[in-house]
Parts: structure tokens; sequence; C-alpha cells
């Protein structure tokens, strides 16, 4: 296979000149409000389900307007049983209302989202083949929990529906999809509202034969990097091994964004340690890190951070109304506690470090128990719920976008929750029913 013209192609398949099938992107029939039913786009959006900040996040957007997505991508009752069939009872009867229609026709989706301040993303929403990891087509880069694979895919089994997209990446190099979105882009949207983080977002339809053409024989050549959306992806892996192929199983709903043109931006996750109290954790770690007291407010301290990580590990705890930043690592320990059977880049990640050698070794934190974890997108955030309740919050450094893509073509996955890509996707612009 001559991979020149591939640059996406570069994994072990191809080395062993196996045919590479690329990205397959399908048309399909959106799912749309309709904004004469609804007080506005704005108010029925939400973030991604693991980014909304529960409880507080849920009942802000409940409150926002009766038909918010949160009531489909995180419904309230008393079990999981309950909550997913009030999903499903919710989708049917907005449905039933016009709540949501469905578009007339299969197409794909320009969506652009912008920021005022120069943060520029577009990208094509459509129904992808699911492929499994071995084929080199869509990188995961993240392990996952198998009890949120579980609860996603419980979710989807009963509405019969993919509710929010996943962010993929890919390095598109300025080919043929990118002149389709750009030029779509150019014309008037589907829907265009402004949701209350400043952000404007657009909607457009593909729906022209020769258009969806182009954007799927581009594609077709490359393989993706999953951004955001590891446990989807996981669950669409298990759904579609649920149902005999052909079938509307086969392919999830994915955003794919050309980063190659909208560079996204890579913050970290943190972690909320529940019944640690920052004490604890900083007496835990005498001998082994240094720590230090940052007297500033959480911008300055977060700046702090980053310089300790550009010539080591470093983290920053917080809780009890201060920063602690802890870095410096005791090398032997490092030795004791981190695989040496990975990659340098993967031994010396911040979230290895603090999930082999703080989690596991010192603090005897399991990474896989929400009763002791949590993980949260937003520093301030996890800063507030450690000191509401006793915990400690660990607030970590992003990674860059290539390391993640080094380490994912070689089929090396990060710790968990290691990385947050954006700007995501708002759920809520357009679903996709399996069955329509």
């Amino acid at each position: 296979m001559n991979t020149a013209g591939h640059p996406e192609a570069t994994t072990r398949r191809d080395l062993e000149l196996t045919p590479f099938r690329g990205l397959e992107l399908t048309p399909f029939r959106g799912l749309r409000y309709d904004p004469d039913r609804v007080g506005s786009l704005a108010a029925v959006t939400s973030p991604p389900y693991d980014v909304v900040v529960r409880p507080d996040g849920v009942h802000h957007l409940q409150s926002a307007d009766p038909h918010n997505i949160v009531r489909l991508i995180l419904p309230e009752a008393d079990t999981p049983t309950a909550r997913n069939a009030r999903a499903a009872d919710t989708l049917h009867r907005w449905l039933t209302e016009g709540v949501l229609t469905a578009d007339p026709e299969p197409g794909l989706y320009v969506y652009e989202q912008y920021d005022g301040n120069g943060m520029l993303q577009r990208g094509i929403i459509g129904a992808l083949r699911v492929s499994d990891p071995s084929e080199g087509v869509v990188l995961p880069h993240e392990d996952v929990m198998p009890h949120i694979v579980a609860d996603r895919a419980d979710l989807m089994r009963a509405t019969s529906a993919n509710l929010e997209p996943l962010l993929l990446t890919y390095r598109g190099n300025g080919r043929a999809a990118d002149e389709v979105v750009e030029r779509t882009a150019e014309k008037p949207p589907l829907l265009a509202t402004t949701t209350e983080d400043g952000f404007s977002h657009r909607l457009w339809s593909v729906t022209d034969p020769d258009d969806v053409a182009r954007v799927q024989s581009d594609l077709a050549h490359h393989q993706a990097l999953i951004a955001d959306g590891h446990h989807r992806w996981a669950t669409y892996l298990r759904l579609r091994a649920e149902h005999p192929s052909p079938s509307p199983w086969d392919y999830g709903l994915v955003l794919l964004v050309d980063t190659a043109r909208y560079p996204l931006r890579v913050r970290a996750i943190h972690r909320l340690l529940h019944g640690l109290p920052v004490p604890d954790a900083l007496s835990a770690l005498h001998g082994h890190f240094r720590v230090r007291r940052v007297d500033a407010p959480l911008p300055e301290a977060l700046t702090a951070l980053a310089e300790a990580a550009a010539s080591g590990n470093a983290f920053l705890l917080a809780g009890d109304g201060e920063f602690h930043l802890v870095d410096r690592p005791d090398p032997d320990l490092l030795t004791r506690t981190i695989p040496a059977d990975r990659p340098e880049a993967w031994r010396t990640l911040d979230a290895t470090v603090l999930h082999a050698t703080l989690l596991d070794h010192i603090w005897h934190v399991p990474e896989d128990s929400p009763a002791h974890i949590a993980y949260i997108h937003d520093a301030a955030a996890t800063v507030r719920k450690a000191e509401r309740g006793g915990g400690t919050a660990v607030l970590l450094h992003p990674v860059h976008e290539d390391v993640v893509r080094d380490l994912a073509r070689q089929g090396v996955t990060m710790p968990r929750k290691s990385t947050s890509f954006g700007p995501k996707p708002a759920s809520g612009l357009v679903l996709r029913a399996l069955n329509i």
C-alpha cells in the first residue's frame, strides 16, 4: 500500500500491507428542536453529559427550559431502570408533540462554534461506522470505566438513539472535506444560537449527493483520534456487538474536526477525592514529594502549577482553603510504582504518576469507585466541592495533543480521564434516532 497519500494511515495494519479501510461517515436524518416549540435553542442545549456538574448543573439546565436535553442525557429517577425509562418516555413524548422533529432527508451536518475571541471551530457531524481499535481507524487514548459504559449502554438501548455526538479529530490538511465545510459555512444556517458560555453555534445540512460523496471519499483515507467520548465509543462497540449486522447500531453519532485547520484546546480533567482530607493527603506525601503552599488565588496557583509542570510532574492540591503545590517526586518511588513496559512518554505523564503512584500506592484511593473519586472538568468547581465535602481536590496541568496522538498510534492508552479536548459540541443541536 502506498501510504504517501494517506497521512493518517500509520498503524501496524499498514505496515503489513493490509488494505486500509478508513473513516466511513454516513448521512442520517437528524432530530432537531422545533424553535417554535421551545423558549430558545440555547435554553435546550447542554454540555456533554460528563461535563455537567451534578446536581447543581442538572438543576440549572432543567430550569432553563422544560425541554432541555439534560432530561434525556441525565434523566433523574430513583433507580437506573427508572431513569432510562423516563428518558425513553420523554423522547417519545417530545417526538409525538413535535418538540423534536426529523429532518426531511438524510444529510451530514457542518457545525461551527465561535467564542467571540478568535476561537473558531468547524467540523462535520455524521453517523460513523463503528470499528474496533485493532482496525486502526478510530484511535482511543484513554481507558474507560465499565460502570459508565454500562450506564450509557442502558440509556442508548432504552431510547434507541444517539443523544449527543462524540468529538473526534483527524488531520485533513485542507482536502475535499474541508472544502465542503468551508463552502457550506458561507450559506445561511439551519440554526444559530449563543449559549450562556458565550459560544455561538451554527449548523448547516449537507444533502447534495456530490458534496456527501466528496466528504466520504476524503475521509476514507484517514483515521481519527477520540478527543472526547471514550465511554460513548465503547458503548457503541458494545451495542454493535449485541445487534446482528447490518443494523443502525453499526454506526454512531460523531463530530469530526480537522485539527490541521482547527486546532483544539486541550485541558486537564481534575480529581476530587472524597473522604480524604487535605491534611491527610499532604501528610502521606512526606518524604516522597516536595510540597509548597501557594499564597495566591486560583488563577495564579494554576500558573504556578504550569511552571512546575514544565520541568517535571506536578499537582495542585486544594480543599482546606489553601493551595498546595506538589512536585519533584522521589525517582526511586517512581521506579517502584510505575510499570516499566510502557513508552517513556506514558511513564512520565502526570496522570500516570497520579494514578500509579499517588492514588494506588500512597493514598490507596480506588480510581474506579465513584464513592471515592470524581472526575471534574472545571478547576474552580473541583475546589468548591472539595471544600464543601472535606475532601481533596487534585488539579492537573494539561498534556499536549501531539503526545496524546503519538501514544494512541502506538496503541498505548493513557490513564482514564487524562485529557479534556475542546470546545466540545453542545448537546441538543442534532440527535440521531436509530429507528428513523
